[in-house]
């Protein structure tokens, strides 16, 4: 049997080397590294993913109530409408006491009126109301123009001393014809 002495030769120069017994001295920085990298890797996955969801949750708060904002825009539109309906407007009006207008009357330029204008009438309550008279054609101006007489004065109210009242042209009076030119 052999027994174990001293090393000789090139295996002694190794021993010198490598330490004779076990070292865990030197390991135990490197494993507490390696677990502390570990753990703050993983708290810091945790805590990421918790921001994440927290955020995909506001989102969807938000998403919602954009949602709700909508359809309460959607309703107040709806309900502009209705108010805005022509109908609607009559029925309103009608509420506040105001009547319908009677049919108007328009001045030319030239001074000349178009149409006779009447009054408004209020209907009496629960008869409908009238329709409007049908409006009355524009006559079609020529290209031939008359020359327009000034216009005439009630001679009968000057004799008493009253301001005298213009009398409005007579219907055969027209407008110059209108022309393209200068636009």
């Amino acid at each position: 049997m052999t027994t174990k002495g001293p090393l000789k030769g090139r295996a002694a120069r190794l021993g010198r080397l490598m330490p004779s017994g076990p070292s865990s001295a030197a390991r135990t920085p490197f494993v507490l590294l390696v677990v502390v990298l570990l753990g703050g890797g993983l708290i810091t996955l945790l805590l990421l993913n918790s921001a994440l969801n927290q955020g995909s949750f506001k989102l969807r708060d938000l998403k919602n109530r954009t949602t709700e904002l909508t359809d309460e825009e959607q309703a107040l539109q709806r309900d502009v409408d209705d108010y805005s309906a022509p109908d609607a407007l009559e029925r309103r009006a009608r509420e506040l006491g105001m009547v319908p207008g009677g049919s108007p009357a328009f001045l030319d330029p030239d001074g000349t009126v178009r149409g006779e204008p009447s009054k408004a009438s209020a209907p009496t309550p629960g008869e409908p109301p009238k329709p409007d008279p049908a409006p009355q054609p524009d006559p079609t101006p020529t290209t031939q123009t008359t020359p327009t007489t000034p216009t005439a004065t009630n001679t009968a109210s000057t004799a008493n001393g009253t301001q005298p009242t213009p009398v409005p042209p007579s219907a055969t009076t027209t407008a110059p014809a209108p022309t393209n030119t200068g636009r």
